[in-house]
């Protein structure tokens, strides 16, 4: 069974839920799959659009079911360290930041979804353990896990943070 490795921290604003992920790639390496579509397309989904700072972005969450689109807004962009996006109201208005730090021959993506008071941790949680998951079975090489291994399992942990 899979565990929850998140964790739900207080801010001023609300509450963050932050994941972190140790991916075997250089730095470069780890913000191509994070902002190029090919790459992005073998963990998340592809997208086209405008990619730059305040352009909005279509892409196909390939991993879900009938692979629907989102848009997602670009609201910061500082190559190869930090991205900052806004999804569009159909999934929730989501604020998220995706941080990359040099970690000797690897990199660590911290990855943060800024919660509302309406958001559902106990669903959103599993669901980027297994994104984040397939990101580092995409680059590893290795065997995708399925959603049934994150969800509901991960609910109840999730809902008690």
């Amino acid at each position: 069974m899979t565990e929850a490795s998140g964790r739900v921290v207080a801010t001023e604003r609300g509450r963050d839920l932050i994941l972190v992920r140790s991916l075997s790639l250089s730095d470069a390496e780890a913000w191509a799959h994070l902002t190029e579509s090919e790459l992005t397309e073998t963990w998340f989904g592809p997208w086209e659009g405008d990619r730059r700072v305040g352009g909005t972005v279509r892409v196909r969450m390939r991993f879900e079911d009938h692979e629907p689109e989102i848009t997602m807004k670009v609201l910061a962009c500082e190559a190869p360290r930090f991205l900052a996006l806004l999804s569009d109201e159909e999934v929730g208005a989501w604020r998220l930041e995706l941080h990359l730090e040099a970690d000797g021959d690897d990199c660590l993506l911290t990855f943060v979804h800024h919660l509302t008071p309406d958001d559902e941790v106990g669903e959103i949680g599993p669901g980027w353990e297994y994104y984040l998951d397939l990101l580092v079975a995409s680059t590893e090489g290795t065997e995708r896990p399925g959603f049934d291994q994150y969800y509901p399992e991960l609910r109840e942990a999730y809902l008690a943070m």
